[in-house]
């Protein structure tokens, strides 16, 4: 077995295990080099959250604060990027300083000695987003048979000990049978998007009695309703199909997530 396949199987097995964990990574590639560089296109790194190298190789230190900048905020708009670490002097004869970014292209001082050009691809890989739906109704029902085609993982309940890793999203599919519970279960957990299956003028009226039980008009005002796309959704597959094409819209538009 050649050293690249025993990486390989390396990178595997720890992406595969940050996978499990729903931990977010990154994979990091040197793309392109010019002049004196100790890593060669081809060479790659595993990220951790923090942007640490976990396993694998980009060199020197002289790249290494570039990358994990470019990591972290790969991780937090999932989106890819393309970091090119280069002196200062070829910075100055592009016109373009540290820190700029052109044409999808961001620029890295480099202060090492060796003075050479290293452009590192560095692609996030965010845990799937979990989707809580509370309530046992038909929609309920379609939307968590429908959302797991569609990189959702699903979960009944809040109890999820997970929730601080990967972003949250809830749907009050309850329709009539504890709707007040449901709701105030939602607003006092942690959740990136709340919806409420319903008219907006039942909420409005089950949003005048959660101000009375001490929920603020701030946390009420940060839910959807009525959930779901304007599709003409009738029966409860079509609004499950009608909420699923707004979780995926609030999803990409809000982070350009990548899966």
């Amino acid at each position: 077995m050649s050293p690249a396949e025993v990486m390989d199987s390396e990178f595997a097995e720890a992406a595969q295990t940050l996978r499990d964990n729903d931990e977010p990574f990154a994979f990091a590639t040197i793309v392109r080099t010019a002049g004196a560089t100790a890593a060669k296109p081809g060479a790659k790194a595993l990220l951790a959250a923090d942007g640490t190298i976990l396993h694998g190789w980009l060199g020197g230190g002289c790249t290494r604060g570039a990358v994990r900048k470019a990591a972290l905020e790969s991780l937090k708009d999932g989106t890819p990027q393309l970091v090119s670490v280069a002196p200062e002097d070829l910075l100055e004869e592009r016109g373009v300083a540290s820190g700029d970014t052109v044409e999808g292209t961001k620029f890295a001082r480099n202060g090492c000695p060796s003075r050479g050009t290293v452009d590192i691809f560095i692609e996030p890989c965010l845990p799937m987003p979990e989707l809580v739906v509370l309530g046992a109704s038909p929609v309920a029902k379609a939307l968590s048979q429908l959302a797991p085609q569609f990189h959702w993982s699903i979960s009944a309940g809040l109890g999820d000990e997970n929730v601080t890793r990967r972003r949250r999203f809830v749907v009050i599919a309850t329709q009539g049978q504890g709707d007040i519970d449901a709701l105030q279960s939602a607003l006092s957990e942690p959740c990136d998007y709340v919806a409420f299956v319903g008219s907006s003028k039942k909420f409005a009226s089950l949003s005048e009695r959660l101000h009375g039980l001490g929920v603020s008009q701030e946390a009420t005002a940060k839910v959807d309703a009525p959930a779901g796309l304007s599709i003409g959704a009738v029966t409860p597959e079509e609004i499950a199909l009608s909420i699923l094409g707004q979780l995926v819209r609030v999803r990409r538009i809000n982070t350009g997530e990548t899966t």
